[in-house]
């Protein structure tokens, strides 16, 4: 990863989000929780987040060296999770799945993704 500054800072995940407490946006990133922006535009907020970002960033290299937090965008995922769940919605989601005559797999996916049934998925 090359050197921290405002160039890394804009790979990394950002949302923003209005705060009624403090009464403007609330930009947070996603790598870093601990750092966030706020400002009365959204757009605004996103600057400063991304500035504090990037400061963060300096702050750890120079601290602690080594390599900053690796963006999510540039992670390698698999595609396959384990989730643990209760007997109970096992069953019930295998039966929901039996009466959409999908797989069980094919029915969660389709439930995570908030999808209407399809039966030519």
């Amino acid at each position: 990863m090359p050197a921290p500054g405002p160039a890394e800072a804009i790979r990394y995940t950002y949302r923003v989000e209005w705060s009624s407490r403090s009464g403007q946006y609330v930009a947070r990133c996603l790598e870093l929780p601990r750092v966030s922006g706020s400002a009365p535009t959204a757009p605004e907020a996103m600057a400063c987040a991304e500035k504090a970002v990037s400061e963060d960033l300096v702050q750890m290299d120079e601290l602690f060296g080594g390599e900053p937090p690796t963006p999510l965008t540039e992670h390698n995922f698999s595609g396959t999770f384990l989730v643990r769940t209760s007997q109970e919605l096992h069953a019930r989601l295998t039966i929901e799945a039996a009466e959409q005559h999908v797989s069980l797999n094919q029915w969660i996916v389709q439930k995570l993704a908030n999808r209407p049934p399809s039966l030519d998925w």
